[in-house]
């Protein structure tokens, strides 16, 4: 296996169990992997961690309650400070190609990309509704943004996925790193400083890896209503790059023209989980009128609403 010099890898972990045995297995597949391996894992019960370390990879252990999508990430960037470029995986998404990190990070080549994310393509398992999500979110073909973008693509000039994405160091440093107070699309934030200060994101299709999630309703509430509740705290990112409502309505149409006839049946509980998530951004946008008690019964990242920072 080749190494590719001052290329670090991050991959926050809990309880990873056999998903994470299968990320191992695709990972030790892949012909070229980073130089620097490191794990930064919140106190997993199970032996997550003694994998991680059997297989090359530094751990970091911290406590549940600390862990922070934006401020965990960035601890890991400032311990890997000798790497170039820094790659984000989650314990979840299983590399397909051998390929895959070799042809992500290949994407920096171009000096204008700050950025880069690979394709995700649904789990073996997935149904209609979860595979369409992925389908419409990452197509086959890859795509360079950057602010002339805007006009055309609006929010999705900034759409990213830290499932499988890398950043070019020095950009990140320059704009701020990760933020540590964000509830939510730590990688939105960071590309959206990135596309404004006149960098590109690229989307790699051809380097893609296994991840979707089968949400139950209340956990598509959930998630949006944390979409929503970003959206409200950092209303610059709107305010730029154009609200979410127009491509809402294009997903709608889409998931609609994927179920098909072949899926028809699904049809009602699409429109019922759109109607979730709907509702669930809309009170997140709304999020500064409800009580502290109740939004932590309503978000899917409830150690967010006990931060010191939100006194």
């Amino acid at each position: 296996m080749k190494i590719i010099e001052k290329v670090g890898l991050i991959v926050p972990t809990f309880n990873g169990g056999d998903i994470w045995r299968s990320w191992i297995d695709a990972f030790n597949r892949q012909e070229e992997r980073p130089s620097d391996l490191l794990v930064i894992d919140s106190s997993s019960d199970d032996n997550t961690a003694d994998i991680s370390r059997a297989n090359g990879f530094k751990v970091l252990t911290i406590q549940r309650e600390e862990f922070d999508h934006g401020g965990t990430r960035q601890l890991g960037v400032d311990i890997l400070d000798e790497d170039d470029i820094i790659l984000f995986m989650t314990q979840d998404a299983i590399l397909v190609e051998r390929d895959a990190i070799k042809n992500l990070v290949k994407a920096f080549d171009n000096p204008m990309v700050s950025a880069a994310y690979g394709r995700q393509k649904p789990r073996l398992k997935a149904n209609a509704i979860e595979s369409h999500a992925r389908y419409f979110n990452y197509p086959p073909a890859s795509l360079i943004k950057s602010k002339k973008d805007i006009m055309n693509l609006g929010i999705k000039t900034v759409f990213i996925s830290n499932s499988f994405s890398a950043y070019r160091r020095k950009s990140l440093i320059e704009i701020g790193g990760f933020p540590s107070n964000n509830i939510f699309a730590e990688d939105m934030y960071v590309a959206a400083k990135m596309v404004l200060s006149g960098a590109s994101v690229a989307y790699c299709a051809e380097a893609s890896v296994f991840h979707s999630h089968k949400y139950s309703l209340i956990e598509e509430f959930r998630r949006h209503f944390d979409n929503g509740a970003f959206h409200a705290r950092e209303p610059w990112i709107q305010e730029n790059f154009g609200g979410a409502g127009g491509e809402g309505v294009r997903y709608v149409i889409s998931e609609l023209q994927f179920l098909g006839l072949k899926n028809w049946h699904i049809i009602p509980l699409s429109a019922i989980n759109n109607i979730f998530k709907l509702i669930g951004y809309k009170a997140g946008k709304n999020e500064r009128y409800i009580p502290k008690i109740f939004k932590k019964k309503l978000s899917m990242n409830t150690s967010f609403w006990d931060k010191d920072y939100l006194e």
